[in-house]
Protein backbone atom coordinates (compact mmCIF):
# COMPACT_ATOMS: atom_id res chain seq x y z
CA UNK A 1 0.00 0.00 0.00
CA UNK A 2 1.07 3.57 -0.70
CA UNK A 3 2.58 5.24 2.38
CA UNK A 4 2.24 8.90 3.30
CA UNK A 5 5.35 10.96 4.01
CA UNK A 6 6.20 14.39 5.36
CA UNK A 7 9.59 16.03 4.75
CA UNK A 8 11.46 18.43 7.02
CA UNK A 9 14.15 20.30 5.10
CA UNK A 10 13.71 20.67 1.34
CA UNK A 11 16.08 23.43 0.21
CA UNK A 12 19.37 21.64 0.79
CA UNK A 13 21.59 19.42 -1.32
CA UNK A 14 20.34 16.07 -0.08
CA UNK A 15 16.56 16.59 0.04
CA UNK A 16 15.95 15.84 -3.67
CA UNK A 17 17.39 12.35 -3.14
CA UNK A 18 14.74 11.76 -0.50
CA UNK A 19 11.97 13.11 -2.73
CA UNK A 20 13.20 10.85 -5.52
CA UNK A 21 13.29 7.85 -3.16
CA UNK A 22 9.74 8.50 -1.95
CA UNK A 23 8.58 8.76 -5.57
CA UNK A 24 10.46 5.72 -6.82
CA UNK A 25 9.17 3.52 -4.01
CA UNK A 26 5.61 4.39 -5.03
CA UNK A 27 4.70 6.56 -2.05
CA UNK A 28 3.23 10.02 -1.50
CA UNK A 29 4.77 13.20 -0.08
CA UNK A 30 1.95 15.00 1.72
CA UNK A 31 3.64 17.95 3.46
CA UNK A 32 7.00 19.75 3.38
CA UNK A 33 8.62 22.16 5.85
CA UNK A 34 11.53 24.50 5.18
CA UNK A 35 12.06 28.04 6.40
CA UNK A 36 13.61 28.81 3.01
CA UNK A 37 11.10 29.01 0.17
CA UNK A 38 13.57 28.28 -2.66
CA UNK A 39 12.15 24.80 -3.03
CA UNK A 40 10.90 24.65 -6.61
CA UNK A 41 12.51 21.20 -6.83
CA UNK A 42 9.35 19.88 -5.13
CA UNK A 43 7.51 20.38 -8.44
CA UNK A 44 9.72 17.72 -10.03
CA UNK A 45 8.39 15.10 -7.66
CA UNK A 46 5.29 16.11 -5.67
CA UNK A 47 3.77 19.40 -6.90
CA UNK A 48 0.63 18.84 -4.83
CA UNK A 49 2.46 18.56 -1.51
CA UNK A 50 1.47 21.18 1.06
CA UNK A 51 4.39 23.47 1.89
CA UNK A 52 5.15 25.38 5.09
CA UNK A 53 7.84 27.83 6.17
CA UNK A 54 6.72 27.89 9.82
CA UNK A 55 7.06 24.83 12.04
CA UNK A 56 3.91 25.68 14.01
CA UNK A 57 1.70 25.54 10.91
CA UNK A 58 3.41 22.37 9.72
CA UNK A 59 2.87 20.80 13.14
CA UNK A 60 -0.82 21.73 13.05
CA UNK A 61 -1.22 20.31 9.54
CA UNK A 62 0.37 16.98 10.48
CA UNK A 63 -1.87 16.72 13.55
CA UNK A 64 -5.06 17.65 11.68
CA UNK A 65 -4.35 15.62 8.55
CA UNK A 66 -4.79 12.17 10.05
CA UNK A 67 -7.92 13.24 11.90
CA UNK A 68 -9.55 14.50 8.71
CA UNK A 69 -8.34 11.70 6.44
CA UNK A 70 -8.53 8.81 8.93
CA UNK A 71 -4.99 7.85 8.04
CA UNK A 72 -1.71 9.00 9.45
CA UNK A 73 1.45 10.30 7.91
CA UNK A 74 3.45 7.12 8.44
CA UNK A 75 6.97 8.50 7.86
CA UNK A 76 8.71 11.82 8.42
CA UNK A 77 11.92 12.23 6.40
CA UNK A 78 14.42 14.61 8.00
CA UNK A 79 16.94 16.62 5.97
CA UNK A 80 17.28 19.60 8.30
CA UNK A 81 20.58 20.98 9.71
CA UNK A 82 22.41 18.46 11.88
CA UNK A 83 21.73 20.12 15.22
CA UNK A 84 17.97 19.96 14.61
CA UNK A 85 17.82 16.24 13.82
CA UNK A 86 17.21 15.22 17.41
CA UNK A 87 14.24 17.61 17.83
CA UNK A 88 12.74 16.69 14.47
CA UNK A 89 13.04 12.97 15.15
CA UNK A 90 11.22 13.52 18.45
CA UNK A 91 8.47 15.40 16.57
CA UNK A 92 8.08 12.50 14.13
CA UNK A 93 7.79 9.90 16.88
CA UNK A 94 5.34 11.99 18.92
CA UNK A 95 3.26 12.43 15.75
CA UNK A 96 2.88 8.69 15.40
CA UNK A 97 5.32 8.40 12.50
CA UNK A 98 8.57 6.56 11.95
CA UNK A 99 11.54 8.88 11.33
CA UNK A 100 13.96 8.56 8.40
CA UNK A 101 16.90 10.82 9.14
CA UNK A 102 19.92 11.88 7.15
CA UNK A 103 23.36 11.40 8.64
CA UNK A 104 24.56 12.29 11.17
CA UNK A 105 21.57 10.91 13.05
CA UNK A 106 22.37 13.18 16.03
CA UNK A 107 25.46 14.97 17.33
CA UNK A 108 26.08 13.03 20.56
CA UNK A 109 25.59 9.48 21.90
CA UNK A 110 23.36 10.62 24.77
CA UNK A 111 20.85 11.88 22.18
CA UNK A 112 20.56 8.27 21.01
CA UNK A 113 19.89 7.14 24.58
CA UNK A 114 16.94 9.56 24.86
CA UNK A 115 15.55 8.59 21.46
CA UNK A 116 15.72 4.95 22.46
CA UNK A 117 13.36 5.76 25.36
CA UNK A 118 10.97 7.65 23.06
CA UNK A 119 10.93 4.75 20.61
CA UNK A 120 9.88 2.50 23.47
CA UNK A 121 7.19 4.97 24.59
CA UNK A 122 5.69 5.51 21.14
CA UNK A 123 6.28 2.15 19.47
CA UNK A 124 7.73 3.99 16.46
CA UNK A 125 11.16 3.56 14.87
CA UNK A 126 14.07 5.79 13.96
CA UNK A 127 15.99 4.96 10.79
CA UNK A 128 19.30 6.47 9.69
CA UNK A 129 20.45 6.78 6.08
CA UNK A 130 23.73 4.82 6.07
CA UNK A 131 23.91 4.33 2.34
CA UNK A 132 27.53 3.15 2.15
CA UNK A 133 26.35 -0.11 3.73
CA UNK A 134 24.35 -0.67 0.54
CA UNK A 135 27.07 0.30 -1.96
CA UNK A 136 28.04 -2.79 -4.00
CA UNK A 137 31.80 -2.18 -3.64
CA UNK A 138 31.53 -1.70 0.12
CA UNK A 139 29.32 -4.79 0.50
CA UNK A 140 31.89 -6.80 -1.50
CA UNK A 141 34.68 -5.49 0.76
CA UNK A 142 32.78 -6.49 3.89
CA UNK A 143 32.19 -9.99 2.53
CA UNK A 144 35.88 -10.32 1.59
CA UNK A 145 37.08 -9.15 5.01
CA UNK A 146 34.63 -11.44 6.82
CA UNK A 147 35.90 -14.39 4.80
CA UNK A 148 39.54 -13.53 5.46
CA UNK A 149 38.96 -13.04 9.19
CA UNK A 150 37.19 -16.38 9.37
CA UNK A 151 40.36 -18.02 8.04
CA UNK A 152 42.69 -15.82 10.11
CA UNK A 153 40.99 -14.12 13.10
CA UNK A 154 44.25 -12.37 14.05
CA UNK A 155 44.63 -10.58 10.73
CA UNK A 156 44.93 -6.78 10.90
CA UNK A 157 44.37 -4.40 8.03
CA UNK A 158 46.07 -1.07 7.32
CA UNK A 159 43.70 1.59 6.00
CA UNK A 160 44.10 5.14 4.73
CA UNK A 161 40.91 7.19 4.38
CA UNK A 162 41.22 10.49 2.51
CA UNK A 163 38.24 12.68 1.68
CA UNK A 164 38.47 16.24 0.43
CA UNK A 165 35.37 18.04 -0.79
CA UNK A 166 36.06 21.69 -1.59
CA UNK A 167 33.74 24.30 -0.16
CA UNK A 168 33.60 28.02 -0.88
CA UNK A 169 33.34 30.93 1.54
CA UNK A 170 29.59 30.33 1.91
CA UNK A 171 30.31 27.14 3.87
CA UNK A 172 31.69 29.00 6.88
CA UNK A 173 28.87 31.54 6.87
CA UNK A 174 26.22 28.81 6.82
CA UNK A 175 25.31 26.53 9.72
CA UNK A 176 27.78 23.98 8.35
CA UNK A 177 30.68 26.19 9.41
CA UNK A 178 29.37 26.42 13.00
CA UNK A 179 30.61 23.42 14.99
CA UNK A 180 27.78 23.74 17.49
CA UNK A 181 25.30 23.22 14.64
CA UNK A 182 27.10 20.89 12.22
CA UNK A 183 29.29 19.02 14.69
CA UNK A 184 32.40 20.08 12.78
CA UNK A 185 34.11 18.68 9.70
CA UNK A 186 34.49 15.11 10.97
CA UNK A 187 30.77 14.95 11.74
CA UNK A 188 29.52 16.80 8.69
CA UNK A 189 31.50 15.02 5.96
CA UNK A 190 33.03 12.00 7.69
CA UNK A 191 30.40 10.28 9.80
CA UNK A 192 29.28 7.82 7.09
CA UNK A 193 32.91 6.76 6.51
CA UNK A 194 33.36 5.98 10.20
CA UNK A 195 30.14 3.98 10.09
CA UNK A 196 31.42 2.00 7.11
CA UNK A 197 34.79 1.30 8.73
CA UNK A 198 33.37 0.07 12.05
CA UNK A 199 30.72 -1.97 10.21
CA UNK A 200 33.46 -3.84 8.35
CA UNK A 201 36.47 -3.81 10.70
CA UNK A 202 34.93 -3.79 14.15
CA UNK A 203 34.62 -1.54 17.17
CA UNK A 204 36.96 1.30 18.15
CA UNK A 205 39.72 0.45 20.60
CA UNK A 206 41.58 3.77 20.40
CA UNK A 207 41.05 7.14 18.73
CA UNK A 208 43.75 9.80 18.32
CA UNK A 209 43.20 13.23 16.76
CA UNK A 210 46.30 14.67 15.11
CA UNK A 211 44.92 17.98 13.90
CA UNK A 212 41.77 20.08 13.94
CA UNK A 213 41.53 23.32 11.98
CA UNK A 214 38.53 25.10 10.48
CA UNK A 215 39.44 23.47 7.15
CA UNK A 216 40.68 20.00 8.07
CA UNK A 217 40.53 17.22 10.66
CA UNK A 218 42.87 14.24 10.80
CA UNK A 219 43.57 11.37 13.13
CA UNK A 220 43.89 7.64 13.56
CA UNK A 221 41.66 4.83 14.76
CA UNK A 222 42.57 1.46 16.12
CA UNK A 223 39.68 -0.84 15.31
CA UNK A 224 39.23 -4.48 16.30
CA UNK A 225 40.75 -5.62 12.99
CA UNK A 226 42.34 -2.54 11.42
CA UNK A 227 44.59 0.46 11.91
CA UNK A 228 43.15 3.53 10.19
CA UNK A 229 44.70 6.87 9.29
CA UNK A 230 42.12 9.43 8.21
CA UNK A 231 42.15 12.93 6.73
CA UNK A 232 39.07 15.06 5.98
CA UNK A 233 39.04 18.56 4.55
CA UNK A 234 36.92 21.17 2.78
CA UNK A 235 39.93 23.13 1.49
CA UNK A 236 40.66 23.05 -2.25
CA UNK A 237 44.38 23.72 -1.73
CA UNK A 238 44.90 20.28 -0.17
CA UNK A 239 43.59 18.37 -3.19
CA UNK A 240 46.38 16.58 -5.12
CA UNK A 241 47.66 18.52 -8.13
CA UNK A 242 46.84 15.74 -10.58
CA UNK A 243 43.21 15.88 -9.44
CA UNK A 244 43.09 19.68 -9.76
CA UNK A 245 44.51 19.37 -13.28
CA UNK A 246 41.38 17.41 -14.26
CA UNK A 247 39.19 20.26 -13.05
CA UNK A 248 37.90 18.27 -10.09
CA UNK A 249 37.17 19.78 -6.67
CA UNK A 250 36.64 16.53 -4.77
CA UNK A 251 39.09 13.75 -3.93
CA UNK A 252 38.06 10.51 -2.26
CA UNK A 253 40.33 7.57 -1.56
CA UNK A 254 40.20 4.50 0.66
CA UNK A 255 43.11 2.06 0.56
CA UNK A 256 43.12 -1.30 2.36
CA UNK A 257 46.61 -2.79 2.71
CA UNK A 258 47.68 -0.43 -0.09
CA UNK A 259 44.88 -1.50 -2.45
CA UNK A 260 42.53 1.25 -3.63
CA UNK A 261 38.85 0.50 -3.07
CA UNK A 262 36.94 1.87 -6.04
CA UNK A 263 33.55 3.23 -5.05
CA UNK A 264 33.34 6.57 -6.85
CA UNK A 265 30.26 5.45 -8.79
CA UNK A 266 27.07 3.70 -7.79
CA UNK A 267 25.71 6.44 -5.52
CA UNK A 268 22.77 7.67 -7.59
CA UNK A 269 20.21 5.14 -6.36
CA UNK A 270 21.43 4.45 -2.84
CA UNK A 271 18.77 6.59 -1.17
CA UNK A 272 16.07 4.71 -3.05
CA UNK A 273 17.71 1.45 -1.98
CA UNK A 274 17.77 2.75 1.60
CA UNK A 275 14.04 3.53 1.45
CA UNK A 276 13.30 0.10 0.00
CA UNK A 277 15.10 -1.52 2.92
CA UNK A 278 13.32 0.67 5.48
CA UNK A 279 9.90 -0.02 3.97
CA UNK A 280 10.70 -3.74 4.08
CA UNK A 281 11.56 -3.48 7.79
CA UNK A 282 15.32 -3.82 7.29
CA UNK A 283 16.48 -0.25 7.85
CA UNK A 284 19.39 0.83 10.04
CA UNK A 285 18.24 2.01 13.45
CA UNK A 286 19.57 3.76 16.52
CA UNK A 287 22.06 1.11 17.57
CA UNK A 288 23.54 0.78 14.08
CA UNK A 289 24.14 4.54 14.10
CA UNK A 290 25.68 4.62 17.58
CA UNK A 291 29.35 3.65 16.83
CA UNK A 292 29.88 6.42 14.27
CA UNK A 293 28.20 9.00 16.52
CA UNK A 294 30.46 7.97 19.39
CA UNK A 295 33.49 8.45 17.13
CA UNK A 296 32.58 11.93 15.90
CA UNK A 297 31.57 13.07 19.37
CA UNK A 298 34.93 11.97 20.77
CA UNK A 299 36.79 13.69 17.92
CA UNK A 300 34.95 16.91 18.68
CA UNK A 301 36.09 16.90 22.31
CA UNK A 302 39.62 15.56 21.75
CA UNK A 303 42.75 17.68 22.01
CA UNK A 304 44.92 17.33 18.87
CA UNK A 305 48.37 15.86 19.45
CA UNK A 306 49.98 17.31 16.30
CA UNK A 307 52.07 15.51 13.71
CA UNK A 308 53.32 12.69 15.91
CA UNK A 309 52.96 8.94 15.65
CA UNK A 310 51.08 7.31 12.76
CA UNK A 311 49.53 10.40 11.20
CA UNK A 312 48.03 10.65 7.72
CA UNK A 313 50.56 11.95 5.16
CA UNK A 314 48.17 14.72 4.05
CA UNK A 315 48.74 16.31 7.47
CA UNK A 316 51.96 17.69 6.00
CA UNK A 317 49.85 19.88 3.71
CA UNK A 318 48.35 21.74 6.67
CA UNK A 319 50.12 24.90 7.81
CA UNK A 320 50.90 25.88 11.40
CA UNK A 321 50.43 22.45 12.95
Amino acid sequence: MKKNFALIGAAGYIAPRHMKAIKETGNELVAVLDRCDSVGIIDSYFPNADFFVEFERFDRFVDKWHREHEKRIEYVSICSPNYLHDAHIRFALRSGADAICEKPLVLNPWNIDALDVIEEETGKRVYNILQLRLHPSIVALKERVASELKRNPQKRYTIDLTYLTSRGKWYFISWKGDESKSGGIATNIGVHFYDMLTWIFGKVEESVVHLKTPYANAGSLRLAHADVRWFLSVKYDYIPEEVKAKGQRTYRSITVDGEEIEFSGGFTDLHTRSYEEILAGRGFGLQEARPSIEIVSSIRSAKPVGRVGEYHPFCRKVENV
